[in-house]
């Protein structure tokens, strides 16, 4: 009778541990076109940072009695991983300023393939983790190719180089959270979570507004779209989704987790269609569809490494 109620709990907490990653998921993809809006009014950089010092008062606010007691190896690792989560948001809001947000989430989606990529280096690769294998080259060549046809223009000849300068900064944007998925990988087992939560947060936030003056001259108009668009992805697609994964991730197998994950850019072209009216033509849709594909490919063969918040992320 015990084993059976045990059973019967577990089970409801990994229905709702699915059902909570994906509502993570849905707002991920649905922030793309959120903060696209509001960078009308206010420049990107400024926007990221901004939304960062939040998300640090509100993780601080919940895990701030954990806090005690840190040390140097603690807040060095802190520091490796804040760097990285700042250089991939950086990327991906200036970039989504510049390209569309189906665009952007698509390209931010090849984080999935690049990590297992990275693992060639024997250097980067975390306890436990293998080189590559036979679908992680596979997935690759699917993703180049969807993100060449994906960020070409509609008509004339195939050309990489023409592609439009937000897709290469999304590009950028996927590799920083690819890196910053490393980086949390080493150091994940090692230190506890909440520690590392807070530290990577308050660190992006450190990051980005040290760079600020440095790559942007800010700008601001106060406006409703800005301090909503702010407000949800602070609070609900970087506090919230932290904690969310961090709870629901014990009970998804990483199979379901990284297929979860790619629903993320398909959210955000929905979203994008609704809200904006974006279509994307017979070369973009082939595009994306091959992005997805070699995500897919990659990920249905599971590595120890799978992509987590955006960065993911999450990720806005």
């Amino acid at each position: 009778m015990h084993a059976a109620s045990a059973a019967a709990t577990e089970k409801n907490r990994s229905t709702l541990a699915h059902l909570l990653m994906l509502a993570v998921v849905f707002i991920w993809g649905t922030t793309f076109v959120l903060v696209k809006d509001a960078l009308t009014d206010i420049s990107p950089l400024l926007f990221n940072l901004l939304r960062m010092a939040i998300a640090t008062i509100c993780l601080a606010a919940i895990y701030g009695r954990r806090l005690a007691g840190l040390n140097r190896k603690t807040i060095l690792a802190g520091a490796v991983v804040g760097f990285f989560l700042a250089m991939g948001y950086q990327f991906q809001t200036a970039g989504l300023r510049l390209t569309t947000p189906a665009k952007s989430a698509f390209i931010t989606g090849l984080v999935v393939v690049i990590v297992p990529m990275l693992l060639i280096f024997p250097r980067l690769r975390p306890a436990g983790s293998h080189a590559p294998s036979w679908n992680a080259y596979l997935g690759a060549v699917l993703a180049f190719t969807g993100i060449v046809l994906l960020t070409t223009p509609a008509h004339g000849a195939l050309d990489f180089h023409t592609a439009n300068l937000g897709d290469l900064l999304s590009l950028g944007c996927a590799f920083g959270f690819a890196f910053h998925m490393l980086a949390l990988a080493h150091f994940s087992p090692r230190f506890p979570f909440e520690q590392l939560a807070v530290l990577q947060v308050g660190f992006a936030t450190l990051f980005m507004a040290l760079s600020l003056p440095i790559f942007e001259h800010p700008h601001l108009h106060l406006s409703a779209r800005v301090w909503i668009a702010i407000a949800i992805a602070a609070v609900l697609a970087t506090a919230a989704a932290f904690t969310i994964q961090s709870w629901a991730q014990q009970y998804l197998p990483a199979t379901h987790t990284a297929l979860l994950l790619t629903l993320e850019p398909v959210f955000a072209w929905l979203t994008s269609f609704v809200v904006l009216r974006e279509r994307l033509g017979l070369r973009s849709g082939s595009g994306a569809l091959l992005i997805l594909a070699g995500i897919a490919v990659t990920e249905l063969i599971p590595a120890r490494i799978q992509a987590t918040a955006h960065e993911a992320a999450p990720i806005l």
